[in-house]
């Protein structure tokens, strides 16, 4: 049994995420930690909401709240929809928490004893009415290249030029509106990348099973243009981590916060020490998860993101925790992902454009839309939602292959034996076929799921659903019955039990339909199928089952329209 630990990349705190976030780390993190405990692995999969930096200030400032109080609300709001989408945490924490206050100012000094931070005076945008530094983001203005005028002084949304907040015309405080804007000389932390640029590069390199778009977006960073820089680990915020010396305040840094993207990635390990704090467990619980020196030598450690996250996950996380020298555990494989587009667009958060997570819940099931994402994630390009193709998926895939067969062979043996598995009959070189052929295709499918091949993944299972069904058709129980009632039940066993086990290969994409057909066949026994004969024998004769309502219904044209028009427009 194997020891993994699995993140996935934090949601922002700002709002309700689209499927967009969902399927480029949470969703596809989630299913890998679901086939890994199917397959008796030890599993510790962390997540957490990130809840520092200006976009959390100025979406408390909209709603009128308190930016501690806004965040503790949609921590609350984020983590009933990870549990809506059935997403396994083992913990969902908060990058406020006190964990990660005390672990991020413990690597924040370590780094400075090791020669690893430097402090840098630069020059920054001060806002005479707010009475203080503006962050890049707290800035707004007109893009010198597009003339949108809302352009942050980070970047501009409209056409994504990358800007410096002096380069906005007619710019202006995102906070108060003021234009009474003046650039004064600030000091921050920060971290020496460029010392550790060697080692960094060294790592990657000894990563040779990583995915071609991680270490591709890796090596860029690193190597391309100016390479590998040194980056400010400080900010002029009220909301974040203190930068503390010790248990004193920094001298020069009073009343600074340690920059978001420095105290995010170390909140995966500050929310497993939450989930020992709230499990009554003690440190050397959670530390056998990340130091190497209390354990964590044998973890295998998965982190999933998209791609626009991989530059902090494979150069400034490590780089912190190779510049504390301490025996902390550095990740093993990065799944990254590309990105999933609208119907013919974006999706946009300030738009509205495209279906949020909380919309999705509202209209369909979970594992309509787990199954539609995960079947369609963004691995080797980008992929795009649409309404025509997600009512294809789910009226083909899910209601004609998979609840249709359930549908089928349990409504036919109530129907000519009884709601319990018929005696009688023995398989013969029809059903030796179909379990040949099944035992290929589900080490083909497990294949793909160790490797996090999803795609594949979902194309393998799929495929298993499809020859039960063609299994069914050829078989036809229903004309056999009329000759041979012993090898009709036979083959109605057989198809019985592939219900058994369509539910425990499907558990980790569609966790509540894998349920919903375990209830029905009246079993708890979900044992991975090693041996697929003996899985296929699984429910004996005289086994009572019910018939399932169903599983999954179809998408009919005016519902598909009406969604299609109801989530093209703004979000309110």
């Amino acid at each position: 049994m194997a020891r993994i630990l699995i993140t996935s990349a934090l949601p922002y705190i700002n709002g309700i995420k689209h499927l967009g976030n969902l399927v480029g780390s949470q969703l596809p993190a989630d299913l890998y930690a679901r086939y890994m405990r199917n397959r008796g692995h030890e599993v510790m999969f962390i997540c957490a909401t990130d809840e520092h930096g200006t976009p959390a200030e100025l979406a408390a400032a909209k709603t009128g709240e308190g930016v501690a109080e806004y965040c503790a609300r949609m921590h609350g709001e984020q983590a009933e929809l990870a549990k809506g989408f059935r997403l396994s945490f083992d913990h969902y924490g908060r990058s406020s928490s006190g964990r990660n206050h005390a672990i991020t100012q413990h690597l924040a000094n370590k780094l400075a004893e090791n020669g690893f931070i430097e402090e840098v005076v630069e020059k920054q945008v001060y806002s005479n009415a707010d009475g203080r530094f503006l962050p890049d983001r707290y800035i707004e203005g007109t893009c010198p290249n597009c003339g949108y005028d809302k352009a942050r002084g980070d970047q501009c949304e409209n056409c994504t030029k990358q800007l410096d907040p002096t380069d906005l015309i007619e710019p202006r405080s995102a906070v108060s509106g003021s234009t009474d804007l003046e650039v004064r000389e600030t000091k921050h932390l920060y971290l020496r990348q460029t010392l550790l640029k060697d080692e960094i590069d060294q790592w990657i390199d000894s990563q040779a099973g990583w995915p071609i778009l991680t270490t591709s977006i890796a090596k860029k960073w690193l190597h391309d243009g100016d390479g590998l820089q040194d980056r400010g680990i400080t900010r002029d915020l009220n909301w974040g981590i203190p930068v503390t010396k010790g248990d004193a305040p920094w001298p020069g840094m009073e009343g600074k916060v340690f920059y978001v993207w420095f105290d995010a990635p170390i909140e995966y390990i500050a929310a497993t020490a939450e989930w020992a704090d709230a499990n009554g467990k003690s440190d050397a619980d959670w530390e056998r998860w990340w130091r190497t020196d209390k354990g964590a030598d044998d973890v295998r450690y998965v982190q999933f993101m998209g791609k626009d996250n991989v530059p902090f996950h494979t150069l400034s996380f490590p780089a912190t925790i190779m510049g504390s020298r301490e025996p902390w555990k550095l990740v093993d494989y990065i799944k990254s992902f590309n990105y999933l587009n609208y119907d013919g667009g974006q999706f946009s958060t300030s738009q509205g454009r495209g279906v949020f997570m909380d919309q999705a819940l509202s209209i369909l099931p979970s594992d309509y839309w787990r199954w539609w994402l995960l079947s369609h994630a963004p691995e080797s390009g980008d992929s795009e939602f649409t309404w025509e193709n997600f009512q294809q998926s789910v009226n083909k895939d899910l209601a004609d292959v998979l609840g249709n067969f359930v549908s089928r062979i349990t409504k036919f043996c109530r129907s000519k034996f009884t709601e319990a598995v018929p005696e009688g009959g023995a398989f013969g070189e029809q059903e030796e076929a179909l379990i040949a052929d099944l035992t290929t295709r589900i080490r083909a499918y497990e294949g793909h799921m160790e490797a996090m091949e999803v795609r594949k993944a979902a194309s393998e299972l799929r495929a298993i659903w499809v020859a039960g069904n063609e299994y069914l058709q050829s078989a036809a129980p229903w004309s056999t019955f009329k000759e041979d009632p012993e090898k009709a039940a036979a083959q109605v066993r057989l198809g019985l039990n592939l219900i058994r086990l369509y539910a425990v290969l499907s558990q980790p994409f569609i966790p509540d339909a894998s349920a919903a057909m375990l209830a029905a066949m009246q079993t708890e026994n979900d044992a991975w199928p090693e041996d697929v004969a003996a899985a296929l024998s699984a429910l004996p004769a005289g086994h009572v089952f019910s018939v399932p309502d169903v599983l999954f219904r179809k998408i009919s044209d005016e519902e598909r329209e009406d969604w299609q028009a109801r989530f093209a427009g703004v979000r309110s």
